[in-house]
């Protein structure tokens, strides 16, 4: 296959070569140093060679490559290369492109921008000045600066980080920390920090165009105070866009090539809204971003006239962004797009949902595109800041858009940190912790933190009824007589309510849940759940976990609804129905309990293994028929792991100065794993 040839060394010319390859369309790259060949990503149809080249030695090389075309893209100031690559193709019949980078920068002020011709009358103006130079031209020509020992003191040159740029400062003289080795482009934050840090107070740069970084140079001096020495372009004619390569060399190899927009996702944490609190890298995303995404009240700070949209939920987002991928702006073309998210993307955030729904998209192929997460401030950490107080050894917990127990994290926690999602969670935050008894705590309140009516508040539970503002809140509550967290389930028989309801006695409850295995994140059924004893020592384990506990008798169910009200538990669902008939709606359950099964243990066994073939399942039985049917049933359905145990239980009454012991009824826990089980065999 004939190959296109293209001497490089610059952004333009790498990404053309990554562009065609992508396209079918196989390239020769020349770069004339080591660094130049580092930089050029590995991919199929792209080969690379390294060195200097005279004009006889290009001419030498095109005529033996059998290429189809040739493509200068070096740097604007290397008219030496330029007019070699000319003159090594003056008796060839190839097509000769100039990829030319655009210059055309326009200056908001050029006061302090001087224009010079060439480095040597740039170098002579420089001899009557003072202070430290930033020398941004490149390695090559270090040496028209260096020979006097007036500039030679003063300059600090940002060169490549090669081998060969730095063995040139070295020898004109540049030495330590004169040498500032890095690969740009640079952001306007970088430039002004490198002359604050180096107390720079002339500035000489090419004018290298919007890929150079050229004018966030420009930008970065003028916000620093410094004057800017400038080289100017040599080439002012003649050229090829990059588009216009792309469409010659279309035609020149038949090959239509993708104009499919490729998008730069950021996804931004903005802090609380505050422009002021966007990090560094934010602002700059931000700032070159042509697509801003996100709560209006986020768009509403940006000052940007770029297109904007009130989107933060990936359904919306993401259609949006493949159709504009899809549009076909141009040949190799990217658009950047920045979605903001409130706070800190990795805190209580979309940013992490949406990450994923964007990598599912571009494995599949819909979306071209490359995500990357940019932090921000989270509230947690903003008022802790403004209360003077630590957060590392606080409990956090949100109610914005989920549930929590509330109760159980400020009784457990000296300090615990509440997202909430406005008024309405502020007035119900009061009610929810006089009601379990924690009327004493101290709540402190940050009201519209970071914006011009930011309030810090400290109320009491009862003060929480009277506010009248809508907005955005955060609390931190203190909690002063805070207990310990006991580590282990094992509720007294005593703290439930239990009227006539069969209740499930405390040592068998603690071995069954025991033998229930439970996990984060789980869904459990308790099945005749009676007074909910067993329901709310599971939920009461996890806030994570999610309790369905089912029962026929209205009484029984009720019961269990009080039982979780008074335990402060919202990660329980009470069910008024007979089984299995109400499994029907429910997420499928990772455990099940059954305390009782009202004569329908075969059809409720097989219906949870429909639910789920890899159940964990343990049942408590009294009676012998109930053992012989649970038994009988083992041996037909898909089962593994059985374990049937008896648990005789007495307990100690005191009689004047005696203990006697009083037997409870014995009772049969058994427990399994259903497994999946096909007409082929097992699995």
């Amino acid at each position: 296959m004939k190959q296109i040839l293209i001497f490089s060394g610059t952004t333009e010319g790498r990404s053309l070569a990554e562009y065609l390859c992508r396209n079918g369309i196989h390239c020769t790259v020349c770069v004339a140093t080591e660094y130049g060949e580092q930089v050029m990503d590995k991919q199929e149809g792209l080969t690379v060679r390294q060195g200097r080249m005279t004009a006889e030695e290009m001419k030498d090389f095109i005529d033996e490559g059998g290429f189809l075309g040739v493509v200068d893209a070096t740097h604007p100031f290397a008219t030496v290369v330029s007019e070699n690559i000319i003159q090594s193709m003056k008796d060839s019949h190839l097509p000769y492109f100039r990829l030319k980078r655009n210059t055309n920068n326009r200056l908001e002020q050029e006061g302090d921008v001087t224009f010079f011709g060439s480095n040597e009358t740039c170098a002579a103006a420089l001899e009557d000045t003072e202070g430290n130079i930033l020398l941004t031209t490149g390695s090559k020509e270090l040496g028209v600066y260096s020979k006097s020992e007036n500039l030679r003191s003063r300059i600090y040159a940002r060169v490549l980080p090669g081998l060969e740029s730095i063995a040139l400062c070295q020898e004109n003289g540049i030495t330590g920390k004169q040498i500032l080795a890095l690969q740009g482009p640079f952001s306007l934050e970088l430039n002004e920090a490198i002359i604050r840090q180096y107390a720079i107070r002339w500035m000489v740069t090419k004018e290298s165009g919007n890929n150079g970084g050229f004018l966030e140079k420009i930008q970065a001096a003028q916000n620093t105070g410094i004057k800017t020495m400038v080289i100017g372009n040599p080439e002012k004619i003649g050229g090829y866009t990059f588009h216009e390569v792309c469409k010659e060399l279309e035609k020149l190899t038949g090959v239509k090539l993708e104009q499919k927009c490729r998008i730069d996702i950021s996804l931004v944490g903005t802090g609380m809204g505050n422009q002021a609190l966007l990090t560094l890298e934010a602002k700059e995303r931000i700032k070159e971003a042509d697509l801003i995404f996100g709560p209006q009240r986020l768009l509403a700070g940006i000052s940007s006239d770029v297109e904007k949209l009130p989107y933060y939920l990936a359904k919306d987002i993401i259609p949006s962004l493949i159709e504009k991928s899809s549009k076909g702006y141009g040949y190799n073309e990217k658009l950047r797009a920045a979605i903001l998210f409130s706070g800190d993307t990795g805190f209580y955030s979309g940013a992490g949902k949406l990450y994923e729904e964007l990598l599912r998209e571009m494995k599949a192929g819909r979306l071209a595109a490359t995500v990357k997460i940019y932090p921000g401030i989270s509230c947690v950490s903003y008022l802790a800041a403004k209360l003077g107080c630590s957060w590392q050894d606080a409990a956090i917990i949100s109610i914005h858009g989920r549930t929590a127990n509330i109760p159980e994290a400020v009784r457990t926690n000296g300090r615990t940190f509440l997202l909430v999602s406005g008024l309405e969670d502020m007035k119900a935050l009061g009610s929810i912790l006089i009601k379990a008894g924690m009327k004493e705590v101290k709540i402190y309140v940050g009201y519209q933190l970071s914006y011009p009516e930011e309030q810090i508040m400290v109320l009491s539970p009862a003060d929480c009824s009277a506010l009248e503002e809508e907005g955005l809140y955060v609390c931190l509550i203190e909690n002063n007589n805070a207990g310990n967290r006991f580590l282990t389930h094992g509720l007294p028989d005593r703290v439930f309510l239990r009227d006539k309801v069969p209740m499930t006695k405390e040592e068998i409850r603690e071995i069954s849940i025991c033998k229930l295995r439970l996990y984060q994140n789980g869904v459990l059924y308790d099945i005749g759940s009676g007074t909910g004893s067993i329901a709310v020592e599971c939920a009461g384990l996890s806030e994570h976990l999610q309790v369905y506990a089912i029962d026929k008798k209205r009484e029984a169910a009720g019961l269990t609804e009080d039982n979780r009200l008074k335990h402060n538990l919202n990660n329980i669902t009470v069910i008024e129905g007979e089984a299995p008939e109400v499994f029907n709606g429910l997420p499928a359950p990772t455990h099940a309990f059954l305390g009782g099964s009202s004569g329908n243990m075969k059809d409720i066994l097989e219906k949870l293994y429909e639910k789920n073939p890899r159940l964990h399942v343990v049942i408590n039985a009294i009676t012998l028929e109930t053992i012989s049917e649970v038994t009988a049933l083992l041996s037909i359905l898909p089962v593994e792991n059985q374990e049937i145990v008896q648990v005789q239980v007495s307990r100690a009454n005191t009689l004047g100065r005696y203990h006697l012991m009083q037997a409870e009824n014995p009772v049969y826990i058994i427990s399994f794993d259903f497994k999946v089980h096909m007409a082929g065999g097992e699995v």
